[in-house]
C-alpha cells in the first residue's frame, strides 16, 4: 500500500517500518490527538487549547504543538507581535487524522458507557 507522499526510508521511522508504530511515534501519547481534536473543533490559539476539559498541562501543550508542527500536522502563524502569539491550524496532513478520530468516537460510543454520542461522528472531523 503506497501513500501519495514519497515513501520514507526505514531509517526515517523511529521504531520500525510498521505504519501503525510509526504513526504512534507521532500521535500516540494521551494528549496529542486531543489537541488535534480541538483544532478540528475550531480552537486556534494556545489559550483556547488550554481551556479543554481534559486540562492539559501548559508544558505538555507547548511540547505537543511543537511536535505536531515539526511533524507537518499543524502550522502556526503569528497574529500578534508584542508579545508574539500564534494561531494554529491543521495542515492537510493533520486533517487526514480526522478519519482516525471519527473511528475512535464510534468505537468509544460503542464500548465505553457514558461517552458523548454525536449525531454524525464522520462529519465532526472534516
Amino acid at each position: 500500500m503506497k501513500s501519495t507522499d514519497e515513501k520514507k526510508s526505514p531509517e526515517a521511522c523511529k521504531r520500525s517500518i510498521c505504519p501503525i508504530a510509526s504513526a504512534l511515534d507521532i500521535v500516540g501519547d494521551k494528549w496529542t490527538l486531543l489537541v488535534v481534536r480541538d483544532l478540528f473543533m475550531g480552537k486556534t490559539t494556545y489559550s483556547e487549547l488550554q481551556k479543554s476539559p481534559e486540562s492539559i498541562p501548559t508544558n505538555l501543550l507547548a511540547d505537543r504543538l511543537k511536535r505536531l508542527e515539526q511533524g507537518g500536522i499543524v502550522a502556526r502563524q503569528s497574529y500578534q507581535q508584542k508579545p508574539v502569539r500564534y494561531a494554529y491550524r491543521l495542515t492537510d496532513k493533520g486533517k487526514d487524522l480526522g478519519i482516525i478520530l471519527a473511528a475512535m468516537v464510534t468505537w468509544g460510543n460503542r464500548h465505553i458507557p457514558g461517552t458523548f454520542v454525536p449525531d454524525e461522528p464522520d462529519k465532526m472531523f472534516q
